[in-house]
């Protein structure tokens, strides 16, 4: 993720600020340029920025709900911005908890939208095209949150469906124990579902598929009895030699879901210590593998030795400040050479275009 700055005073904002605490400048993020800009409301009751002079209009959710803070032209014949037409069913918004959590949902949302864009990858509403994404936000009836419940988080033809417990922490958290996983957020959810579409979209009746399943295995195997042998017998016992979570195990279309999610993780959080200038040198014995002299920035670079070279020594360093404080690690993943194997493959596809 880039570092933003408010364009009225220089001030530095976070990716979801929509007013500037030194200025008062009204922020608005603008998917076009992939920047924040500071606005003026104008007479005719468009926004103009503060650096450019361009007019826009706030997305209708941030101007009526305050869940967004993304913009559109000001002569574009939508109401809601790139992110926010991609919803096709969000929870009832006279429900001041389901609020609460829906909003929390389109943080990490637009995080993923982001991280999209940012790679250029398509990313068009299903209401607006056929092989189009879209996110149906819903309730469980049940008062206790539960994987087996009636609302369950999945991909299927394009819809990406996110049980709104999950944006609950002590919910999300009590799944997590449960489900035995040592990472669970809202933004992975989005990043795995995704990662299904773009199978969809990037893999299925492409020249890619063969090569794809001499890497990740034959997609053709029973779906519903490789995941009861993962959830009856549990991962082989060496999974972590080939894939990047024990649930990747389970079946190639999941092994792709969290490469791939595991690849955008990978990005965003280098762009992140890019955009700090990070560096990390131990005063230990440095080895290549905990030294990181100068971090880059990872969507203008395409090798994939590099992006690992850099992203080990930041985790290791991740991980020691979280345990200082008496945290988990912050990055509980190993990556073998077969998981890093499918990482380059996925790499290679999204920046084959």
């Amino acid at each position: 993720m880039r570092l933003f700055r408010c364009g009225s005073c220089g001030q530095p904002v976070y990716f979801e600020n929509t007013q500037c605490t030194r200025c008062g400048a009204c922020l608005g993020f603008v998917p076009e340029k992939l920047d924040m800009a500071a606005l003026t409301l104008l007479e005719n009751g468009f926004w103009q920025s503060a650096a450019d002079a361009q007019t826009y209009k706030l997305c209708s959710n941030y101007a009526h709900q305050g869940v967004c803070n993304w913009l559109l032209p000001a002569d574009s014949n939508d109401h809601y911005c790139v992110a926010c037409r991609l919803n096709r069913t969000i929870p009832d918004l006279n429900n001041t908890h389901f609020k609460t959590l829906w909003s929390r949902l389109e943080t990490d949302k637009r995080r993923l939208v982001y991280s999209l864009l940012r790679l250029k990858l398509p990313i068009l509403p299903q209401a607006e095209h056929s092989e189009g994404l879209a996110f149906d936000f819903l309730a469980d009836l049940a008062p206790q949150f539960n994987e087996t419940g009636r609302v369950l988080t999945g991909h299927k033809e394009g819809v990406i469906t996110l049980n709104i417990a999950e944006a609950d922490p002590v919910a999300r958290e009590q799944m997590r124990t449960q489900m035995a996983e040592p990472y669970r957020t809202i933004l992975g959810h989005f990043r795995h579902e995704s990662g299904h579409y773009y199978w969809d979209r990037l893999i299925w009746n492409t020249p890619r598929l063969e090569e794809f399943r001499l890497c990740f295995g034959d997609e053709r195997q029973d779906y519903a009895q490789a995941l009861d042998r993962l959830y009856n017998q549990g991962p082989p016992f060496d999974w972590q030699a080939n894939h990047v979570s024990a649930y990747a195990s389970s079946h190639p279309w999941e092994d792709w879901a969290e490469t791939w999610a595991h690849y955008l993780h990978l990005v965003d959080t280098l762009e992140t210590a890019y955009q700090f200038g990070l560096s990390v040198h131990p005063r230990t014995a440095d080895t290549p593998e905990m030294s990181l002299e100068q971090s880059f920035n990872p969507y203008d670079d395409t090798d994939m030795d590099s992006l690992i070279a850099h992203w080990l020594p930041l985790t290791y360093a991740l991980n020691s400040l979280n345990r200082s404080m008496g945290h988990d690690d912050l990055y509980p993943f190993v990556l073998s050479p077969g998981a890093i194997q499918k990482l380059t493959f996925v790499h290679r596809v999204i920046h084959s275009g």
